[in-house]
């Protein structure tokens, strides 16, 4: 369990942090980049939860809720895995993401992908404001993933961590239209529309 008793440490003041392992980085180390850009994109999901909340007459918004609820945890499942390297043998075996999760996530796309308007063309991120702070969020999670394949290119990390950030991306676009009126909500693309203004 993680106890909290002091908020400032001055450990970090000449620019390295501590891993979950202990070990010491800097703090423009990919590994944390990473695990940064998963923090700012639970961010974002907080801000959209903001406008999927209290209201328990809708039904879709309470799915969506508690779905941004279970990822808004995974996503600090995500960044203790990501903080603490991998090893042999570990004294203490670390939080790791599972498959499970990512079968979580694909599911509950499977499910809302059925009950949304065919897709004609790419999607403005907008609509209402909870699926506007989906797409942010889903663009960070994509950043995310870059930086996490770039720490994979140096360093080990886990297939399944590496499913959940691919497969998440989806998750929050499909949610985005979900919550734009199941799709019909959704601002379209029109390619060259303002050309000739």
């Amino acid at each position: 369990m993680v106890r909290l008793t002091r908020i400032y440490t001055r450990g970090g003041d000449k620019g390295q942090t501590s891993l979950g392992d202990g070990s010491r980085v800097p703090k423009h180390d990919l590994r944390v980049a990473a695990y940064g850009t998963v923090d700012e994109a639970n961010a974002a999901l907080g801000l959209a939860r903001l406008h999927t909340g209290g209201r328990p007459d809708d039904p879709v918004l309470v799915d969506a809720d508690a779905m941004l609820g279970r990822i808004q945890n995974d996503l600090f499942d995500l960044g203790a895995d990501l903080c603490t390297p991998e090893q042999e043998n570990p004294p203490y075996p670390p939080l790791r993401i599972i498959d499970r999760q990512v079968d979580r996530l694909e599911a509950e796309i499977d499910r809302m992908n059925e009950e949304l308007s065919p897709l004609n063309s790419f999607i403005l991120p907008g609509g209402s404001p909870a699926a506007a702070f989906l797409h942010l969020g889903r663009t960070i999670v994509r950043r995310a993933e870059r930086e996490m394949t770039e720490l994979a290119l140096h360093e080990a990390v886990g297939a399944p961590a590496l499913k959940y950030i691919n497969r998440l991306s989806d998750h929050l676009f499909v949610l985005g239209r979900y919550l734009n009126d199941k799709g019909a909500a959704d601002v379209l693309w029109v390619p060259g529309l303002t050309r000739g203004e």
